[in-house]
């Protein structure tokens, strides 16, 4: 590989302690110890790591750190025989731009048990406009429909319909041949979110409109994916049809869930948690076959916000902070 890379390099500097983003340039002594050196060609922007470039995000213990919790590339050097030098892989959770340096670089060293083969039918960029956030709803999905989830038994409601993990959600699920009623709080992306696959367009305030929330409340849906969490997530368990199930993902809403177990008791209600981070390394493969296969939209495309540089980070990880993205960021290495 070459003597220098370049990555986005986040760092705190100052008596205030203020935490800045750069592209700066890299060697491979730098790099953590791991087993699969990768030569970057993708990676994508996640709300993770708008976090991790500001301070107190509670996402980087040290500076200066590089975030990017995904990536996809080619081997370079591989200490496992499971793993050959030129192979297609990519990376996504464990500790890749959170507990050492991530994908926003032009190579990244990791453990051979991050590593997934990219399966057939899907390129190098594909991986990435899926990436965490398409990981995330995959996994959701496949949770609900070993819970009973299937197309004939009524509408599905996904939340933070344009973010990432919502809008891949639509598509995949519109591809299934579910019924999908979006929620969002940007009227503007109707459009886009109908071009998803969105049958039903919901505002935030329908399906959380401020007021008490019932214990039980109109059946409206026989499952959810909900990457928002909060008081949003507890006024979606009182309207999911009896014995359905909301798979939670996300906590932008907040981490305080105001329900009571008239849902789970009265109802049979479950609430499934989606862990992307720790995910074993079998369903991981098996999400990723899918992904390629009976869970890959034909128009991938239309998930993607805009594809950037390097040096368009710094940008793009502020406005998804901002609550300002729609899609999906390709980060191009």
């Amino acid at each position: 590989m070459t003597a220098s890379f370049r990555a986005l390099v986040v760092d705190q500097t100052g008596a205030d302690a203020e935490v800045t983003a750069h592209v700066g340039t890299l060697t491979q002594d730098q790099l953590p110890q791991g087993d699969i050196l990768i030569r970057v060609s993708y990676s994508s922007v996640n709300y993770k790591d708008g976090l991790a470039s500001k301070a107190n995000g509670g996402i980087v213990k040290s500076y200066p750190f590089v975030p990017g919790i995904d990536c996809s590339g080619t081997v370079v050097s591989s200490t496992d025989d499971q793993f050959r030098e030129g192979q297609a892989v990519l990376v996504t959770g464990y500790g890749l731009g959170v507990s050492q340096y991530g994908g926003f670089s032009e190579y990244v060293r990791v453990p051979k048990e991050w590593v997934v083969p990219l399966p057939e039918g899907l390129s190098l960029r594909d991986a990435m406009i899926f990436g965490t956030a398409g990981f995330t709803a995959a996994l959701s999905i496949h949770k609900l429909e070993q819970h009973g989830m299937r197309p004939e038994a009524g509408p599905v409601l996904v939340t933070g319909a344009t973010g990432g993990v919502g809008s891949t959600a639509i598509a995949m699920l519109t591809h299934r041949g579910y019924e999908v009623s979006a929620s969002t709080g940007k009227t503007s992306s109707h459009s886009y979110l109908q071009s998803l696959g969105a049958q039903h367009l919901l505002t935030r305030e329908d399906v959380y409109d401020g007021e008490k929330i019932r214990a039980l409340d109109k059946q409206l849906w026989q499952a959810a994916v909900d990457p928002v969490g909060g008081h949003a997530l507890a006024a979606v368990l009182s309207k999911i049809t009896y014995g359905g199930a909301v798979a939670v993902s996300g906590l932008t809403g907040g981490t305080a869930v105001p329900t009571s177990v008239h849902p789970f008791i009265l109802r049979g209600i479950s609430l499934l948690g989606i862990d992307s981070v720790f995910c074993p390394t079998e369903l991981r493969r098996t999400l990723w076959n899918r992904m390629a296969t009976d869970l890959m939209p034909p128009q991938t495309e239309l998930l993607v916000e805009q594809e950037i540089a390097l040096d368009e980070l710094p940008q793009a990880l502020g406005k998804i902070l901002q609550g300002q993205a729609t899609g999906r960021t390709l980060v191009r290495l």
